[in-house]
């Protein structure tokens, strides 16, 4: 496995610094967006081989939260490349910075949370976008697990899928973990699974106890989805929901048995 760099969990730059990529964020997505999906979408399909399911578990209009598993910076366009609405990402602060990246993630649907801090501005930029009809993806684990193995969830998802009281839709990209290994020329075969929405009843101030609860039940989906993939391979998953059949069960002990 290739050598990663350590992680930088907390961003010194002041609040101030990141205003403006949340006012962009709040007033809609610029041409940078459709720009970038026309470039990578012929690569992306031949490279990664990429193919998505459940793709019409995606409503196509009203306010939604994308909720996946995260394993490689790619994750963004893997998830956007077969939807026809626009997606708008929380990223991690410390993507933004360098003058040209920053240019498309300002005009691009993508937002910065600041690891580290109480970032109550993301979330409200989160909101701002659901009140709007938007569509929100922000990753489960709450950062990009590098194990190769599926993390735990954050109560970030639960807190915003409660106080926003929106559809979620639990995301499974299989797959994307060997991403890095183009180095060596090697390129994983990448899925994404949509799954089927769902719904919180909504509330305004939830405990910490509550977004977890939350933040659980739409992980678990998550990992039912991956596992299935991991262990049958995306043909039998397809070919099961094909014949109206039920996802095909882990043969893994699942950690609170």
């Amino acid at each position: 496995m290739p050598e990663m760099k350590p992680q930088v969990y907390k961003d010194e730059r002041p609040a101030e610094y990141f205003d403006r990529f949340h006012a962009a964020a709040r007033k809609g997505v610029g041409w940078t967006y459709p720009l970038v999906r026309l470039i990578l979408t012929l690569p992306t399909l031949l490279i990664y081989r990429l193919r998505a399911i459940g793709v019409k578990n995606v409503p196509k209009s009203g306010p939604l939260l994308l909720a996946p598993n995260h394993f490689s910076q790619m994750d963004h366009f893997f998830i956007g490349l077969y939807l026809r609405r626009h997606v708008r990402f929380m990223a991690k602060s410390q993507m933004f910075g360098p003058p040209v990246l920053s240019y498309i993630y300002k005009h691009g649907g993508v937002f910065p949370v600041r690891r580290g801090h109480h970032d109550e501005e993301a979330f409200k930029t989160a909101y701002t976008i659901l009140d709007q009809g938007g569509m929100v993806l922000v990753y489960a684990e709450g950062g990009r697990s590098r194990s190769r193995n599926l993390g735990e969830p954050k109560p970030g998802i639960g807190r915003i899928a409660l106080e926003a009281g929106v559809p979620v839709v639990p995301v499974a990209i299989h797959g994307s973990a060997g991403v890095r290994s183009w180095k060596r020329l090697r390129f994983p075969k990448v899925t994404v699974q949509f799954g089927e929405p769902l719904s919180f009843p909504a509330d305004d101030h939830p405990s910490r106890e509550h977004q977890m609860e939350v933040a659980t039940e739409i992980f678990d989906q998550v990992r039912a989805m991956y596992t299935a993939l991991e262990e049958q391979g995306r043909r039998n998953v397809i070919r099961a929901l094909r014949d109206g059949l039920p996802a095909p069960e882990s043969s893994k002990t699942s950690p609170e048995s």
